[in-house]
């Protein structure tokens, strides 16, 4: 069966081969690529800090517990590392994006400042006092 109309004869011209949006497609793919970076960095930073954080500053902030954010926070990142859900614009990596938003905005700031640093105590003193 052969396909002889206009649109068979634009598919078949070279010019129309790539698509509409041939020349925006590589700018495009650099915007998402850049997107994805900066969300796999706010993902990684979350995850960071929340393990560097000590386990009773999260309720002592009247924030949910350290193991809880763990959870959501590495999942996000999880999530954005599968290929079936790389992109930016998927939902469930958006509701990651959320999650690591929250952290960094919300409950870091409130967990840093009851609990210090984090880790063992007596780590922000040096051999003869604060440092």
């Amino acid at each position: 069966m052969a396909r002889d109309g206009p649109l068979a004869a634009r598919c078949r011209n070279p010019r129309y081969s790539r698509g509409v949006f041939a020349s925006a497609s590589p700018v495009i793919f650099y915007l998402t690529l850049a997107i994805w970076l900066a969300l796999l960095v706010l993902k990684a930073f979350a995850l960071g800090d929340a393990v560097m954080r000590p386990k009773d500053a999260f309720p002592a902030a009247d924030k949910q517990t350290k193991p809880l954010w763990l959870l959501l926070v590495g999942l996000a990142m999880l999530i954005h590392l599968i290929p079936t859900f790389s992109s930016p614009l998927n939902f469930l990596n958006i509701a990651g994006t959320i999650a690591a938003a929250v952290y960094v905005v919300g409950v870091r700031p409130a967990v840093r400042e009851v609990g210090g640093r984090g880790g063992g105590q007596g780590r922000a003193d040096g051999p003869y006092g604060p440092w």
